[in-house]
């Protein structure tokens, strides 16, 4: 599989995983676009380019700079690095619409055990 493609793939998966932290918790609400190009499944498209995006350009800053506190909570402080980039792809679409810190928290735990298993099942491929 190229890597285009495979990067489609995954983004494709990625919606889905939007779709179902958005089901799971309240506090994370996407407003969807049925005027967009590709109608409402083009806004969950869309979040998870921006998050696929932002997860690569400011995900290595941002881990990089948080070493000494992963070092130190033995990995966990990930979880605050994986919330901080939910909310920041939040802040640049006004599609996604997340409450509050613990719900950053704990989508972006499900975002990144979704992102494993979409990374598992593209890899494969």
């Amino acid at each position: 599989m190229g890597r285009v493609l495979r990067f489609l793939v995954k983004v494709v998966l990625m919606a889905a995983v939007f779709y179902g932290v958005a089901l799971l918790l309240d506090g994370v609400e996407v407003v969807p676009n049925p005027d967009g190009p590709l109608g409402e499944p083009g806004t969950w498209l869309w979040i998870a380019l921006i998050f696929a995006v932002v997860n690569a350009v400011v995900g290595p800053v941002l881990r990089l700079l948080s070493l000494p506190f992963v070092v130190l909570t033995l990995g966990l402080f990930l979880l605050v690095v994986n919330a901080a980039l939910l909310g920041l792809t939040a802040a640049i679409t006004d599609r996604l619409q997340i409450d509050g810190f613990g719900t950053a928290i704990v989508g972006g735990l499900l975002l990144a055990i979704g992102g494993w298993v979409a990374d598992q099942l593209t890899e494969r491929g």
